[in-house]
């Protein structure tokens, strides 16, 4: 799954990346065949995510909704969206100060 957002092309940010970026043995989402570019909600800026980043991403966004709405606002999900958000402050942390932070 790619998704490219034609307005996501500006303000891009290229990313130098020093550390492998594994995938945890907690993440049970998707993981994804090729990155995008992704815009922030608020902001606007947008950065180029590798295939393991966006597929972080995209679990960390889902988890963040799920919470806010209450849905599933459990130790275990409140759990999960921390790691996610730890992980890119690991791993990726341009993209986490661009995206999420």
């Amino acid at each position: 799954m790619v998704r490219i957002h034609p307005w996501a092309l500006t303000n891009k940010y290229n990313m130098n990346k020093t550390k492998e970026q594994p995938i945890p043995e907690w993440f049970n989402g998707v993981v994804y065949d090729k990155g995008a570019v992704v815009q922030n909600r608020f902001g606007g800026d947008s950065i180029e995510l590798n295939n393991v980043e966006l597929s972080m991403y995209d679990f960390v966004m889902g988890a963040s909704i799920v919470v806010e709405m209450g849905m599933f606002n459990t130790p275990q999900h409140l759990n999960d969206l921390r790691r996610g958000l730890d992980w890119f402050k690991q791993y990726s942390a341009k993209a986490y100060m661009v995206l999420l932070d």
